[in-house]
C-alpha cells in the first residue's frame, strides 16, 4: 500500500487532545434508547456515536438488530447532538443503506473480515467513498487476513481507513471474552505506523470491569482511539449486556486513563520509552504463555514415553531441534550463543517435567 499517510488524515483532522472515542450501545433497540444515550454522550470526549443496526449472531433466533429503521434513529442523533454516527456493515445492501442515510463511519465486523468475498463485496460497494471505513480483526489470529481486508479497500480507492482490534476467539480458558494477543496489532503498527489503530475493549474483555485495564494497555501501546459499548441500562441491554458501561462510567474511565502528551524533548523521550517498554511487556507475556503451552505438551510426551517404557532423553530429536533453531535464529539476527542458552534451558525444564511424569 502506497501513500499510507493519507489514511491517517481523517483522524488528524479531528485535532483532538485525547484519543478518538467511539461510543454507544451494542445494539440500537428503540429510538428513545438511542437518543437518550447519545444525549448523555454529546458533551463528553466522545466524537462518534456507534450502534449496531444489523447484528450477526452466532445462533438463529437471537436478536439480530432492528434493521434499516435504526439508521433513521442515527440520523436524529447526528441532528440533535452533532456527533458523528457509525455502524457495522456486512454486505453491499448494508453499505447502500448506510450511505443513503449519510453514516459517517462504517466498520466491517470480525465475522465479515474472515471472508475475502464479503470484504471484496463491501469494498466494491464503497468504491471511492470519502467515508471513514474501519476493519475489525478477524475472529482468528490471522494477520495476513486482517491486512488483506485493508488492501482490498485501499485498492477500491478508499482513503480514509483504520483498524479496530477487538481480540481473537479461543477455546482456551481466559478472563477475556476474546484474548487480546497484543503482539499481533503491535506488529501491524510496526509495519504500518500511519494506519490508525483503535481498540475495542468491550469485545476483548466481555466484562465491563476489565474495560479500564484493557483501554489503558491500548493507550500504553500508542493506540489512536477506543470503541467502548455504552448503554444507559447495561444490565437490561438486548445484546452483550455484561460488557457495556453507562455513560457516567465512560466519563470516569476517560478521566482516569493516563494519556501522554508530547511537549518537550525530555517528555518525548519518556513517552517513547514507555511505549517501547509496554510493547516488551506484551511480548514477554506472550512468551510466557507459549512456554507454558510447550511444557504442557512435554508433559503429554512424558505420559506417552511412560506408557511405552521409553527413555526421556532423545538425543537425535534434541540435536535436530537445536540445529533448526540456530538456523532460524540467524534469520532473526539472534546469536548462536543466545539460542543455545535459551533452548538448553527450555530443554532442561522439559526433561525435568518428563522425568516427574515417568517416575510418578
Amino acid at each position: 500500500m502506497e501513500n499510507k499517510k493519507e489514511m491517517r488524515k481523517w483522524l488528524d483532522d479531528f485535532k483532538l487532545d485525547h484519543p478518538l472515542v467511539i461510543a454507544g450501545p451494542c445494539s440500537a433497540e428503540t429510538e428513545d434508547q438511542v437518543l437518550n444515550i447519545a444525549n448523555q454522550l454529546k458533551d463528553t470526549d466522545v466524537s462518534a456515536f456507534r450502534a449496531g443496526i444489523w447484528k450477526p449472531r452466532t445462533k438463529p433466533g437471537m436478536f439480530e438488530g432492528v434493521g434499516s429503521i435504526g439508521l433513521k434513529w442515527l440520523q436524529k442523533v447526528k441532528n440533535e447532538t452533532g456527533l458523528l454516527i457509525s455502524t457495522e456493515v456486512a454486505n453491499s445492501t448494508h453499505v447502500k443503506l448506510a450511505l443513503e442515510h449519510d453514516i459517517d463511519i462504517l466498520w466491517i465486523g470480525a465475522r465479515s473480515t474472515v471472508s475475502p468475498f464479503i470484504v471484496q463485496e463491501i469494498a466494491d460497494a464503497l468504491k471511492g467513498t470519502e467515508k471513514v471505513v474501519l476493519v475489525k480483526n478477524p475472529v482468528n489470529p490471522d494477520l495476513s487476513l486482517w491486512m488483506g481486508g485493508i488492501e482490498r479497500l485501499h485498492s477500491s480507492n478508499i482513503k480514509n481507513l483504520g483498524l479496530i482490534h477487538r481480540g481473537f476467539s479461543t477455546y482456551e480458558k481466559s478472563k477475556y471474552r476474546n484474548i487480546p494477543e497484543w503482539q499481533i496489532p503491535v506488529e501491524v503498527m510496526n509495519r504500518f505506523p500511519d494506519l490508525p489503530m483503535i481498540c475495542d475493549p468491550s469485545h476483548i474483555s466481555g466484562n465491563r470491569n476489565l474495560i479500564f485495564d484493557v483501554s489503558q494497555t491500548a493507550l500504553d501501546l500508542n493506540y489512536d482511539g477506543l470503541m467502548i459499548e455504552t448503554h444507559s441500562d447495561p444490565d437490561n441491554a438486548w445484546s452483550d449486556a455484561s460488557q457495556q458501561v453507562t455513560p457516567k462510567r465512560l466519563v470516569e474511565i476517560m478521566k482516569d486513563l493516563k494519556m501522554r502528551k508530547i511537549t518537550t524533548d525530555e517528555e518525548e523521550y519518556q513517552n517513547n520509552l514507555i511505549d517501547l517498554r509496554a510493547k516488551i511487556d506484551v511480548i514477554d507475556h506472550a512468551l510466557l504463555e507459549n512456554l507454558g503451552k510447550r511444557m504442557k505438551i512435554s508433559d503429554n510426551i512424558g505420559e506417552i514415553k511412560r506408557s511405552n517404557n521409553v527413555a526421556v532423553l532423545q538425543n537425535k530429536r534434541w540435536n535436530e531441534i537445536l540445529g533448526k533453531m540456530i538456523l532460524e535464529g540467524e534469520k532473526l539476527d539472534l546469536s548462536e550463543e543466545f539460542i543455545l542458552k535459551l533452548f538448553k534451558a527450555i530443554h532442561q525444564e522439559s526433561i525435568n517435567r518428563q522425568e516427574k511424569v515417568i517416575n510418578k
